[in-house]
């Protein structure tokens, strides 16, 4: 089987240090932030030079949560309420040939850091320390195609859930990060083929673990605790 090297010139820097919880797909939840982070070799300000021109990035990089030595065909989308096979390159699922994701990012800013230059972004869907292969700029007139058909997917999700949030567990989140939360629960965090109303379910965010509930269309927020570091 033919190979290539590919090289990791970034990570991403965000609050979901597993899976569970990141929203399905970029820009769904535009209050998010992370940052891209370079590694050594690529810590260049001449790389970066004209980026800030730019509202929106692809990010190009690796499901490093999902690598498998094995591939299937087939998978279950979650958007099929994970029940239904559709073939791997029909779908966006992180379980393919090669576990790779593209990502469309708006460009926060530019910042100079102890680690060399860094990109904040908004709206990323990658999990904390995923591996950037690549980083290329948005371009509307080519990349934006109002005609375009979404298959099984040419719709948002019409439901968002209620969510009911406490105010004491809620005072417990940093106040930059509330509403980057309250948009990841009305998202429905749960797993497809996971949806009981008499399960507790639970994700970590930003040092935070946060336990909920689902009763129809309506989530509630159970409990907020500090992880252990």
């Amino acid at each position: 089987m033919e190979q290539h090297t590919i090289r990791v010139i970034a990570h991403i820097r965000s609050d979901f240090p597993t899976k569970f919880g990141i929203p399905r797909q970029s820009g769904l939840v535009d209050q998010l932030r992370a940052r891209v982070v370079f590694e050594p070799e690529y810590r260049s300000a001449e790389a970066l030079r004209g980026i800030e021109g730019f509202s929106h990035l692809w990010l190009i990089w690796q499901f490093s949560g999902a690598v498998r030595e094995e591939w299937s065909p087939t998978v279950r989308p979650p958007r099929l309420g994970g029940n239904t096979r559709l073939g791997v390159f029909a779908t966006r699922s992180p379980f393919r040939p090669n576990a790779v994701g593209l990502s469309c990012v708006r460009l926060e800013a530019v910042e100079q850091t102890a680690e060399g230059p860094a990109l904040v972004v908004s709206g990323a869907d990658l999990m904390d320390g995923s591996p950037i292969y690549d980083i290329k700029p948005y371009l509307p007139y080519a990349d934006c195609r109002p005609e375009a058909v979404g298959g099984f997917a040419d719709q948002a999700p019409p439901l968002r859930l209620e969510v009911e949030f406490p105010q004491l567990l809620l005072e417990r989140v940093p106040e930059e990060k509330r509403q980057a939360l309250l948009g990841v629960l009305s998202h429905d965090p749960r797993p497809a083929y996971q949806r009981r109303a008499d399960r507790v379910y639970g994700f970590a965010f930003s040092g935070l673990e946060i336990r909920f509930s689902v009763d129809r269309d309506v989530l509630t927020v159970l409990e907020v605790e500090k992880k252990d570091s």
